[in-house]
């Protein structure tokens, strides 16, 4: 089976930033496409980022111009910069399958932007 282990969470002041990492046990450009994924208390699991190529990824409006999505070897990685408190939640890693032949899920990681 395919392991997502994620790393990179933690407190942050308004303004700040993180990277959030998710190494994958094999390589990730192996996958149909790989995303990012937040869920803040009493709300649903949002996509926040997605990367099908070297080229193409995509962005919930909230984040755009401050977070970036990326990839290399087996790792997807999560820049973001100017947080918010908005941005609050769990952080989950998601790698889709070619064919329909599901999802896998990192653990998540915890995110807090807090003065």
């Amino acid at each position: 089976q395919v392991q997502l282990v994620e790393a990179g969470g933690g407190l942050v002041q308004p303004g700040g930033s993180l990277r959030l990492s998710c190494k994958a046990s094999r390589s990730v450009f192996s996958f149909y496409s790989m995303g990012w994924y937040r869920q803040a208390p009493g709300n649903q699991r949002e996509l926040v980022a997605r990367i099908r190529s070297r080229d193409t990824s995509n962005y919930v409006d909230s984040v755009k111009g401050r977070f970036t999505i990326s990839s290399a070897n087996n790792t997807v990685y999560l820049q973001m910069n100017n947080l918010k408190p908005e941005d609050t939640a769990v952080y989950y890693c998601n790698a889709q399958q070619y064919d329909a032949m599901g999802d896998y899920w990192g653990q998540g990681t915890q995110v807090t932007v807090s003065s």
